[in-house]
């Protein structure tokens, strides 16, 4: 990996991505950093690598994956050896009421990029085909809806539920047949719900601590019964540059936290924490601040991750235990509030949205 294209680089995962790959000695190569910008991506998430690598190893193009001529002229100008895609709408609730975005973003989006990496790579000497490497961010919500027993595998029929998850099943399909079809060297993973730093407040983990800062109701769906597995962001990164350094290409692998558990339960936990490093001005625990609300359309019941195979064949199981990084994720909100806020005063105020009206 010495020219990496990252897609979606100002949004939650991305942005951890890169961080990841400047906090290692050992990447001396250079990222472009490929984001339209929507609700989602944030300059704010980057703002530190541009002031000490921006225009030597670190470069951003504002610029819609979907736009042809501008993504082929920066495979040109650039010339990657890896391109790494997370660009994605990816909220289901924002699926539900505008599904089109997602078709947009997560289909054609993917196409394009598919294409100009297939246009690039066949003119590439043969030394450098070896090196190439197209890695697409999936998602476990591909698969669909588990009861209570059973985990997703690799081989798990898609069935998804939401507009979200039906447009990235659409891009893996795309993905997979670009590798058949032209032989473009591809690989996918599928990972399991992420939580952590620069997490956009929309996804429950932030949208609960930010309520608890501010003293609003903590919104859960039904009864709170619907089952997740979490994991830890940058435990997400480290897999995701195994894979590509070590995956074969047009395999798929599944990336799982091993934390399978209850809405409900995850919002009691940070409660718990919260009162003991930022107890409310009034003294009284953050739970009495749960409120059920009505639930999701086509709300999932369980996702589970069998993440056995990148664990035997390459090795990767998760640092993070589900204690240790939701104290960390909680203790950056607490310690990073210029960012959130600036958020609350331009962006999103954690409003309940995919209300299908």
């Amino acid at each position: 990996m010495k020219n990496v294209i990252v897609t979606g680089g100002a949004g939650f995962i991305g942005a951890n991505f890169i961080h990841a790959l400047f906090e290692d000695p050992s990447f001396d190569g250079i990222v472009v950093n490929i984001d339209k910008l929507t609700y989602a991506g944030n300059p704010d998430n980057f703002t530190g690598l541009e002031q000490k690598h921006g225009g030597s190893r670190f470069f951003f193009e504002q610029v819609d994956i979907c736009d042809r001529e501008k993504i082929k002229a920066i495979f040109a100008k650039f010339r990657p050896d890896t391109v790494v895609n997370f660009a994605a709408e990816s909220h289901v609730d924002r699926s539900i009421d505008n599904p089109m975005e997602f078709i947009q973003t997560n289909v054609l989006g993917t196409g394009v990029l598919l294409h100009s990496a297939y246009q690039f790579y066949k003119e590439l000497p043969d030394a450098d085909k070896q090196n190439f490497r197209f890695h697409h961010v999936s998602t476990d919500e591909v698969y669909g809806s588990l009861g209570k027993e059973g985990l997703f595998e690799e081989t798990t029929p898609y069935d998804p539920s939401s507009p979200y998850s039906a447009s990235k099943a659409g891009s893996d399909h795309l993905v997979r047949a670009w590798k058949r079809t032209f032989g473009l060297p591809t690989l996918i993973t599928n990972c399991s719900n992420n939580y952590g730093p620069y997490q956009f407040p929309e996804k429950l983990i932030p949208l609960i601590i930010l309520n608890c800062m501010a003293g609003k109701p903590l919104p859960v769906y039904g009864k709170g019964l619907n089952v997740r597995d979490w994991l830890y962001v940058k435990d997400h990164c480290e897999a995701i540059r195994l894979v590509i350094e070590k995956g074969i290409p047009g395999e798929t692998y599944n990336i799982g936290g091993h934390n399978e558990i209850r809405n409900i339960d995850i919002v009691h936990l940070i409660c718990e924490i919260l009162d003991e490093l930022s107890p409310a001005p009034d003294g009284k625990p953050y739970f009495h601040l749960i409120t059920f609300v009505t639930d999701r359309p086509g709300h999932d019941l369980r996702y589970a991750i069998d993440a056995s195979k990148i664990q035997n064949e390459l090795g990767w199981t998760p640092r993070e235990t589900f204690a240790t990084g939701i104290r960390k994720t909680i203790q950056w909100y607490l310690d990073n509030r210029d960012w959130w806020q600036k958020i609350q005063q331009n962006k999103y105020q954690q409003q309940r949205l995919g209300l299908n009206k």
